[in-house]
């Protein structure tokens, strides 16, 4: 019931930069924890970046001093600034969430979007 529906994603050359949005839709009455994440090798998904509800973030090693992630709590979007782009961050990026659904709830379920290409040409 709840969807989390990325956007912004495209091709773009190095050095350049783009801005990806995330927007979560449904019954939600809190989201904590908002990230985002790229697919990487060996199956696994790599840490980007992930804002607290109170604004707190943190980074991925390789792409720290480059990007920038934000939150609108009222809007409930997440969103990703990219700059200084180069062909290795070339992936698809996911969004991923912890969201309350309910007042009552006493938990939270960790939600994913369905991702958005990134590629940078050289």
């Amino acid at each position: 019931q709840v969807h989390l529906v990325e956007s912004g994603g495209g091709l773009v050359q190095a050095g350049g930069s783009l801005r990806l949005s995330c927007a979560a839709s449904g019954t939600i009455a809190t989201i904590y924890t908002m990230g985002w994440f790229r697919q990487g090798l060996g199956g696994q998904r790599d840490l980007v970046a992930t804002i607290t509800k109170e604004g707190a973030a943190i980074y991925g090693a390789s792409v720290k001093g480059r990007f920038t992630i934000s939150r609108d709590n009222n809007k409930k979007t997440v969103d990703l600034q990219m700059n200084g782009l180069t062909p290795e961050d070339s992936d698809v990026y996911y969004c991923n969430e912890d969201v309350r659904r309910r007042i009552g709830d006493t938990y939270f379920d960790n939600l994913w979007g369905r991702g958005t290409q990134v590629t940078v040409s050289s």
